[in-house]
Formats: structure tokens, C-alpha cells, sequence
């Protein structure tokens, strides 16, 4: 079984309850008070509850209604109804005195570089929704880490494999491999989390809409993985997002995966900036992609013998698709490029909304919904390049992106963590607090120093390089840090995670070695680590259990505690035997083989990660070759 069954049951429980009463919202939780985070109303509105006392000002901000106000009882609970909306799942967050922070009771979160929102999901009824779960047969998800000699460090991606992949009798079955890139400072997991292709996918799948193929997530931004950012930042590197995707993770995944590989069995496509960088790539490797996707986006009209040869590149093309919302920020430039495409005589599909709030994944999860029907379907492909309308006419009113546009959406942020010879530093923007402190795993509270431009930092040297999670106490409201990508995945509070460059078991200071797998099976409530080899010369196989702690998740012991980090390096140094890592709440969950030795650890023996990190080692050393 998998990790889709868990969330079919849920899904089905909270349908079943949606027609008997009011909708509930997916991410509905119970404070201590039983006061619920969000409450789907039977009107269609949403009901927001915020529990803090000490807030003097609180604000509601969510996708499909914008910034709002909310109003405190008497005993500090912040409340406001918005909507009605749509069913479909919507970014959210509490502003509270001006300092953006996640809802504490909501299970699911945005995952993304910059700001940190929590996830509304307001069922469908009628389950018609394309990302809905549903009981059908669900494919695998799996986080691979793989060396890119083009970004010389480790870099990550998430692979769909369909449900027949792993099926006995097919073995020998190749896929074709559709490459989906994030948009703007997303990682590779929005477009699993938000995005939620695996599960468009499956529902397509199950009733024969879409060709059964591989979806590789791509992180979108892999400077942001160096411990020193080139000079001139991505432009200091060139192309090399472009360089990794075409001489890294593709030979990676091709020599992993059952894969066809040719450009009749490869697309490529994304949203917002990955539509572009989906573009680019496709259109300057038209040998080795023939379907290409732009979801809310457009890329450089000066392309070599791409524009101006319009029969040589409608000859290599199956599908040209490209969709924008014409209340997007953007539409206006992806409305000129769609013009550029006509005048060239370059053929392509053009699909319109008005409906789904601009730039938002609502529009990007309908346009993914779309395209998957038509690729590696030339039939159907063609069926709508023949089809296709011309371009809209420009009415003068469109939205155009600029460098003004571009500032307002993603503002310079302060840096935090920083590296320094001396420490760490932390910082975080709270102009209009009285006083910020860092609340660090193994360090304490400690004060934080505001200078002029409203910004409070603290430096603090730390023991272990080991990771360590971290929050910031603003006028005593938890609040994570909103420039650290790395977010620990707990029950409730969502903490932000350190990853030291000096720790010995970090990805970013590994070289060239090889990397194992690590899924996630949401039913069984178990992740799995495989390791990269294993041959029977080695002796008998070795499984590890290890159990999260109380605030933890399945997740916790791999994005917190990179239990997979560990037993990578410590196998590319000959020091351990492979082994299988579970991490599980039920060690009777986990299925063994009668030959395999298994061992337990439990994250509740010990007090913080770096402890806990120090007993894996300890233990895989003890196991040995």
C-alpha cells in the first residue's frame, strides 16, 4: 500500500460529513479550548480562529480574499468569516502585528523559499475536483538526492512513478518522463503538496484520460543550495539551472528509472518561472522534447533558429501548450509572447481563465489538469494544436510585468540564517515589536538587538553542527523563520530547521557519492529509506525502525534529523553495511523479511536532534559491515 490510501479515507470521511451537514475544511484542528483553526461554513464562507492574547492587531490573509481584518474576544480569540469560495485548496496566513505567521493548528503548509503559509483545503462535495483523493490505484513518490557536476553539489527532485510501475510482471515496462518545474521561489514539493500532481495523475489514470508516465519535480533554484551564492547570483553561473536539468538530472533519472528515452516520450513545462525555464529548455533541446507546457508564463522571444524557422520547429512538436489567467499579474506579457508565436507561424494551444485569482495554483493545478489528458497522445495532441484559437486581442488594459512588479512580489528579505567564522546569525524584520528572541533547540532563548531598519538579529555559536530546529518569540508569538526554506514538518507548530554546512552528514558537503531513496506511505504511517546498493556478498539485511517523538511526523526523522544523510555518507566511506531505515509511530507497521535483523531507535529518548543524530551514527557503526 501507499501514501495516497490514508488521505482517501479522509477525504472520503470528510465528503461523507460535508453532505450531512456543513463542509468541513481538510485542515480543521482543535485547540485546547476545542476552538477550531478553520471552519468551512454551509453558506460557502470560511471561518478563521486565531488564539493569542498578547496580539494587539491580527489580520487574515488568504488567496481567495485577500488581507482582512479579524476581531478578539475576551478570552483572545481572533475571529473572521470570509467567502464565500470555491472548493479548492488556498494559501493562508495570520498577520499579527505585522508579522506574517503560520496557522499552529494547520497539518498542511505551503513549502517554499521565502514566505510561509499554511493550506486551506475546502472539499468538494461531489469529489469533482481533479486533485481530489480518491479510491483509486495511487502511484509512489520518491525524494532523490543526486550529484550535479554542473552546480558542484548535491541537488534534489521528486519522482512520480504510476501505479503499474511497481506491479509484478513490469519489470521490463518503460515510461515516457514528463520534467514539471515550480514556480518562483517554490521548491520541488509544491508541485506534490499544493500542486498535487500525483494525485491529478492517478485520477486520470484510473479513468483512462491520461498515457501512463514518470513526473520528475525539479528544484527550480539550485544556487540557493550553494553555502556561497555566486557572484551576480544566477546570472553569476549562466544557465545553470538549464545546464543541471539537461546534464545532470536527466542522466540521473534515466539511468534510475525505467525511462523511453527520446524526445517523442519527453516533456517539459511548468509554472509561473518554471514555465519559462520549461520553455527554454524545450524549445532550445527540441531534440529531446516534443511536448511543451507554460502554465501562467512565457519565455525570451529571441531563441536561434527557433522563432524564424517556423516548419522545421512545428515539425518537432506535438503540443505547444500554454495557459494564462487574463486577471494575471502576468498576462500581459504571456499574451504578447502567445502574439509573437502566431506571427512566427509557430503553432500552439492557448487556454484562458478568469476565475481562479491570477497567479495562484488554482490556475496552475486546472491548467496541469488539461495538459496531462494530451501528453504522449499525438492523436490528441494534434486533435488540439488543429483546434487551437488565435491569440486574444490586446485590449489595453492587461496587466505588464516590471522590474516594479517583480520588487513588490518578492521584496529583498534580510539573510537567515547567515554563516560566520564567529556564529550564527539570525534575524528577522519586526519594525514594530518590542522585543524578538531567539528560541533555539540546545541554545535557549536568547534577546534579539533591533537596528533602524526595524531588523533584529542575535548571534549564537553552537556546540554541534548537527540540525537543530529554531523559532522566533515576537512580543511572545512563535513565529518561523521566514527566510529559511527548511521547515520541520511537526504536528503543530511548524519550527524552521538549521542544516549546518560543517555538519559532516550534510548534503551540501557531500561530493560525488551515491544516494538512496526515502518515501513516504501515508496509510501504513511509514517512511522508507532504501539505500542506493545492496548485494547479498554484504550478509544479511539490516532494517532500522526509527520512531518520531511526540510533536513529530513520519517526515521528521529525514527533513529534521537527515537520517538519510547519514547512512549515505557513512556508506560512501565503507564504514556500514545498506540498510533499510522506517520511521513509523507502529513498529508492528513495518513488514520484514525473515532474514533481516531489524533495530529500534526512538526519537523520545533523547532530547534534541543533535542527540538523536548522534545515536544513529552510533548505532550503524555498532551494526558495522
Amino acid at each position: 500500500m501507499n501514501q495516497g490510501k490514508m488521505m482517501e479515507g479522509a477525504s472520503r470521511l470528510l465528503r461523507c460529513a460535508g453532505m450531512m451537514t456543513a463542509l468541513l475544511c481538510a485542515v480543521t484542528s482543535f485547540a485546547q479550548s476545542l476552538k477550531q483553526s478553520t471552519k468551512c461554513n454551509a453558506d460557502g464562507t470560511v471561518t478563521f480562529y486565531y488564539e493569542n492574547p498578547r496580539a494587539k492587531d491580527v489580520q487574515v490573509d488568504v488567496q481567495f480574499a485577500g488581507r482582512n481584518p479579524m476581531k478578539k474576544d475576551a478570552q483572545g480569540m481572533w475571529t473572521a468569516t470570509l467567502g464565500p469560495a470555491a472548493p479548492d485548496m488556498y494559501p493562508y496566513c495570520f498577520v499579527v502585528d505585522g508579522v506574517s505567521v503560520m496557522d499552529p493548528l494547520a497539518p498542511q503548509y505551503f513549502p517554499n523559499e521565502g514566505f510561509k503559509n499554511s493550506l486551506l483545503e475546502i472539499p468538494d462535495p461531489k469529489g469533482a475536483l481533479a486533485h481530489d483523493i480518491k479510491d483509486v490505484p495511487h502511484g509512489k513518490v520518491e525524494y532523490i538526492r543526486y550529484y550535479s557536476k554542473s552546480l558542484g553539489a548535491t541537488n534534489n527532485a521528486i519522482v512520480y512513478t504510476p501505479p503499474t510501475y511497481d506491479q509484478e510482471g513490469s519489470a521490463g515496462k518503460k515510461y515516457p518522463v514528463f520534467y514539471l518545474i515550480s514556480g518562483t521561489t517554490d521548491t520541488e514539493e509544491v508541485y506534490y503538496k499544493v500542486g498535487r500532481v500525483n494525485y491529478i495523475l492517478d485520477n486520470l489514470l484510473a479513468e483512462g484520460k491520461a498515457k501512463e508516465m514518470i513526473v520528475v519535480l525539479p528544484y527550480g533554484n539550485p544556487t540557493k543550495l550553494l553555502t556561497k551564492a555566486p557572484q551576480g547570483g544566477m546570472m553569476g553561473m549562466g544557465n545553470v539551472f538549464g545546464d543541471d536539468l539537461i546534464k545532470d538530472l536527466m542522466p540521473y533519472v534515466e539511468a534510475n528509472y525505467r525511462t523511453i528515452n527520446d524526445r517523442d516520450h519527453r516533456a517539459i513545462g511548468g509554472f509561473s518561472r518554471g514555465g519559462n525555464q520549461g520553455l527554454s529548455a524545450g524549445l532550445t533541446h527540441l531534440d529531446k522534447f516534443s511536448y511543451l507546457c507554460s502554465y501562467s508564463s512565457f519565455t525570451s522571444t529571441d531563441l536561434p533558429g527557433v522563432y524564424d524557422n517556423a516548419a522545421d520547429t512545428n515539425s518537432k512538436i506535438h503540443l505547444f501548450w500554454l495557459g494564462v489567467g487574463t486577471d494575471d499579474f502576468l498576462y500581459g506579457t504571456a499574451r504578447d509572447y502567445m502574439e509573437h508565436l502566431d506571427k512566427k507561424g509557430i503553432r500552439s494551444v492557448k487556454e484562458y481563465t478568469n476565475d481562479k485569482f491570477g497567479h495562484t495554483w488554482m490556475n496552475a493545478k486546472y491548467f496541469l489538469d488539461k495538459t496531462l489528458r494530451l501528453l504522449f497522445n499525438p492523436e490528441a495532441s494534434e486533435e488540439a494544436m488543429k483546434n487551437s484559437k488565435p491569440t486574444l486581442a490586446p485590449t489595453g488594459d492587461e496587466q505588464a510585468f516590471t522590474p516594479q512588479v517583480m520588487a513588490r512580489l518578492f521584496p529583498r528579505q534580510v539573510v537567515s540564517p547567515e554563516f560566520a567564522e564567529d556564529g550564527i546569525i539570525f534575524r528577522i524584520s519586526a519594525a514594530n515589536a518590542q522585543e524578538v528572541k531567539l528560541d533555539a533547540e540546545g541554545v535557549g532563548e536568547r534577546k534579539m538587538e533591533k537596528d533602524a531598519d526595524g531588523v533584529w538579529s542575535v548571534k549564537v555559536v553552537v556546540k554541534s553542527p548537527a540540525p537543530f530546529k529554531y523559532r522566533f518569540l515576537v512580543d511572545g508569538t512563535p513565529a518561523a523563520d521566514p527566510t529559511n526554506m527548511y521547515l520541520s514538518p511537526d504536528k503543530g507548530f511548524k519550527y524552521s530547521v538549521l542544516h549546518n554546512p560543517a555538519d559532516p552528514y550534510a548534503f551540501s558537503a557531500m561530493g560525488d557519492i551515491p544516494h538512496g531513496k526515502v518515501s513516504y506511505d501515508l496509510n501504513a504511517g511509514v517512511a522508507t529509506y532504501i539505500p542506493k546498493t545492496r548485494n547479498a556478498s554484504q550478509g544479511a539485511p539490516v532494517m532500522i525502525v526509527l520512531q518520531p517523538g511526540e510533536d513529530d511526523t513520519i517526515e521528521s526523522w529525514f527533513k529534521v534529523g537527515g537520517a538519510d544523510a547519514v547512512v549515505d555518507q557513512l556508506l560512501s566511506e565503507g564504514k556500514i553495511r545498506p540498510c533499510t531505515i522506517n520511521s513509523t509511530f507502529h513498529e508492528k507497521s513495518v513488514s520484514n523479511s525473515s532474514d533481516a535483523k531489524t533495530y529500534t531507535l526512538k526519537a523520545s529518548d533523547y532530547k534534541t536532534w543533535a542527540e538523536r543524530q548522534q545515536a544513529l551514527v552510533a548505532l550503524l557503526l555498532k551494526i558495522g559491515k
